[in-house]
């Protein structure tokens, strides 16, 4: 966590601001707590979004969406204020690493650990769906190993209406390793574009590295695009079959969220409590704070995602840390404040960003 600067707001709404999480392309995510001394994410919106009455009316028509989004995986929207100057929103606090912090710090899971993790983050997807979201951008970094299950956080609320950084036409904004090809391809993004976002999460968790790994992003969106996904550390058998479904070129050819939740329910017994948690030096438990968009951290593979580190005690027994690093540089345009989690990729031809990209 880094400390308030000067202009930062130090009480939004009820909720009292104590540092800085990160930012993105909407705005600033802050550490704060409740009146209860609950710690929560607060997301504020970026000030020259304010002024755009479409992206208030949307801003405010899916975080309605949002609060709808129930189940045992996925971080819940606990509050937020569309009509305050400038806009905000909070989520809920979630104890737990990330699964990329796991698999960095730990290694691949075992098959049956892949198969319960399957089983919840596709029961949670169909929760964020039922609501008509779509994730956009599910990654290791996104979902948190809470002692009692995997959580998803970080599903797209809003893109900002008219932004030109992001809805350029012939750009993609996302984590490449993770983006499916109809994202690559500038079409919109659909349930099924999370299914393909899911096998190579889950990929990732079962090899330690994505199933289309390259050495730059021209080439790993070479292959996301034209080759066969690289699943060799993935036993033949149940596993590997749905993995390699989930990662159809076509859409249409993905199983449906339904279905991959009898399949891995099939395969693997979510047991509670089973996710790892204590650090290899037994330390201090950590936790990840749940923000819509984090700092990003390099690991094991191209598109790892960071997380923010806090204390089990409550906030004031200890100042969180940001644990990242900087990617060796790289030719893709970014917006000057959004998290550098997401990139924006330039895309050949004449492909348009519409709403739902």
């Amino acid at each position: 966590m880094d400390p308030l600067q000067a202009g930062d707001p130090r009480q939004v709404g009820a909720y009292r601001v104590v540092g800085r999480l990160g930012g993105g392309g909407m705005g600033q995510v802050f550490l704060g707590l409740s009146p209860g001394g609950r710690p929560v994410a607060i997301k504020v919106v970026r000030p020259d979004l304010t002024a755009d009455s479409e992206f208030r009316q949307r801003f405010a028509r899916e975080v309605d969406a949002a609060r709808r989004v129930g189940g045992f995986h996925t971080a819940s929207v606990v509050d937020a204020d569309p009509r305050a100057d400038p806009p905000w929103m909070v989520t809920a606090y979630i104890a737990g690493p990330s699964l990329h912090a796991v698999v960095a710090g730990k290694g691949p899971l075992t098959e049956e650990a892949v198969g319960a993790l399957g089983a919840a983050l596709a029961e949670g997807l169909a929760a964020i769906h039922a609501c008509g979201l779509v994730h956009r951008d599910l990654k290791p970094a996104n979902i948190i190993m809470a002692s009692d299950g995997p959580r998803i956080i970080d599903f797209g609320i809003v893109r900002p209406a008219g932004a030109t950084a992001l809805t350029t036409p012939s750009t993609v904004l996302g984590t490449y390793a993770f983006m499916s090809p109809e994202q690559f391809r500038g079409e919109a993004a659909t349930p099924a574009s999370d299914v393909f976002s899911l096998g190579c999460v889950l990929a990732y968790a079962g090899m330690g590295r994505v199933p289309f790994d390259a050495a730059s992003v021209p080439a790993i969106m070479y292959r996301v695009l034209e080759a066969e996904p690289d699943l060799s550390e993935v036993a033949p058998g149940l596993l590997r079959d749905v993995l390699e479904a989930c990662l159809a070129k076509e859409p249409g050819r993905r199983p449906s969220l339904p279905d991959l939740v009898t399949r891995f329910t099939a395969h693997a017994e979510l047991i509670p409590g089973a996710w790892p948690q204590e650090p290899e030096d037994g330390g201090t438990p950590t936790g990840t704070v749940v923000a819509p968009h984090h700092h990003r951290a390099e690991g094991r593979g191209p598109g790892a995602g960071a997380e923010v580190a806090v204390p089990g005690a409550p906030p004031e027994a200890g100042a969180p840390q940001v644990h990242a690093e900087r990617h060796e540089s790289i030719t893709i345009t970014q917006q000057a404040n959004a998290s550098p989690g997401s990139v924006v990729i330039q895309v050949a031809g004449n492909a348009k960003i519409g709403d739902d990209a």
